[in-house]
């Protein structure tokens, strides 16, 4: 969905266009659910206002570009893996995108800790663009992408990797331990937590593509609904979190809209789009 120029005069015409960082499930859409016709109407309208529309989500790269396609996203911004990759759409591009920047760690300590303390934790460590490698084989619905099992654990760590899961009963216990070792550490779930790098977050990329694209950190808008949309609802000047988000996630969101079978997500959008800066957004009912 490329922007023209005269949609992007009409965004210049006033203060400038926004970034719009959009997490997908629970957001745009209910996992496993396709993105609704009220909500993709409200993404075409915001692109074709000249604002830069950036998915920002806790899915590996494989993941999200299926969601950027059904948007008609081609020639933008994806952040993935929860900050550790970042990614231009470009159509002419062998598999539809340039991978711009990504931050890898050491994975052996942690799944070292992970099998001392957890014996029975499942891992994946992701190969970006193509799936994971994983000591057990995940649910299809868990995961995006190829697996393939290793038959050691040392497998896993044979190279750097963007991002682990550790997934299993009492897996959240390991928060604490994994941080200590200076690991970024995100429970998703109650029986998922999310590895990367140090320091990493949805909010550092996404000020990295900020600062790219010449955009004024006064017009910045995430919507999110999970723990690890906290950052860039922090990190926005309008962040939005979404309804049925929990009450912790909520309180680092400026504003609260709609659910997302009340189509929350697309009614900050339309109201990005119809009016003028500060952004009012409807309360709630």
């Amino acid at each position: 969905m490329r922007t023209g120029r005269n949609a992007r005069h009409r965004a210049l015409a006033g203060q400038g266009p926004y970034l719009v960082a959009l997490d997908i499930d629970g957001t745009l859409l209910d996992t496993g659910m396709d993105v609704s016709p009220v909500t993709a109407r409200a993404v075409a309208a915001a692109c074709a206002a000249g604002h830069h529309v950036v998915l920002a989500t806790g899915r590996s790269l494989i993941g999200a570009l299926p969601v950027a396609r059904n948007l008609g996203l081609d020639d933008g911004w994806v952040v993935v893996s929860n900050g550790a990759v970042t990614a231009q759409l470009a159509p002419e591009a062998p598999r539809g995108y340039v991978v711009h920047e990504q931050h890898t760690f050491d994975v052996g300590p942690v799944v070292r800790l992970a099998h001392a303390r957890l014996p029975g934790v499942r891992v994946a460590v992701e190969i970006v663009g193509w799936g994971y490698a994983v000591t057990h084989e995940f649910d299809r619905a868990e995961v995006n992408g190829e697996q393939r099992v290793v038959q050691r654990a040392d497998e896993l760590w044979a190279a750097p990797v963007t991002r682990a899961i550790l997934a299993g009963p009492d897996v959240t216990s390991l928060v604490r331990p994994l941080q200590d070792l200076g690991v970024t550490a995100t429970p998703n779930a109650q029986h998922w937590v999310d590895v990367t790098a140090p320091g990493l977050s949805k909010a550092t990329a996404l000020d990295t593509i900020r600062g790219m694209l010449g955009v004024d950190p006064a017009h910045t808008v995430a919507i999110g609904d999970g723990w690890n949309d906290r950052e860039m609802l922090a990190w926005a000047e309008h962040g939005v979190a979404m309804g049925h988000a929990p009450e912790p996630v909520k309180a680092f969101a400026k504003r609260v809209t709609g659910t997302i079978h009340e189509h929350g997500a697309a009614t900050v959008l339309h109201a990005l789009v119809e009016g003028a800066a500060p952004l009012h957004l409807p309360t709630p009912a």
